[in-house]
C-alpha cells in the first residue's frame, strides 16, 4: 500500500513540472526550466544550467509551454509556387 501511495505521489509531482518556450522578436526561442516571471518591465526565469537570467519583456512575444509549441511545429503551411513569367517573342 505504501508503495502504491509514494508511486501515485511521485508521478504526480514529475506532472507539475514543465519546461516553457519563449519566442523573442527576433525569431529566436528560449527554453526555460521553469515558467517566466513577470516583475516590472523584466522577466526572470532559470536557465538550462538552473541560473537566473533576465530578458525584457519589450523582446518577448509568446511564452507557451513546451508541449504546446511542439504541436504547433507540427503544421506549417507549404509556399505558393512562384509561376515565372516569360515572353516568347
Amino acid at each position: 500500500m505504501k508503495n502504491l501511495c509514494l508511486l501515485v505521489l511521485v508521478s504526480f509531482l514529475c506532472g507539475c513540472v514543465s519546461e516553457y518556450e519563449m519566442k523573442l522578436t527576433n525569431g529566436a526561442t528560449l527554453t526555460t526550466a521553469s515558467k517566466p516571471k513577470l516583475k516590472g518591465s523584466f522577466y526572470y526565469y532559470k536557465g538550462p544550467k538552473g541560473e537566473e537570467q533576465v530578458i525584457p519583456q519589450s523582446r518577448v512575444l509568446e511564452i507557451q509551454p513546451a508541449a504546446m509549441a511542439k504541436e504547433d511545429k507540427k503544421f506549417e503551411v507549404s509556399k505558393p509556387y512562384k509561376k515565372k513569367w516569360y515572353w516568347p517573342f
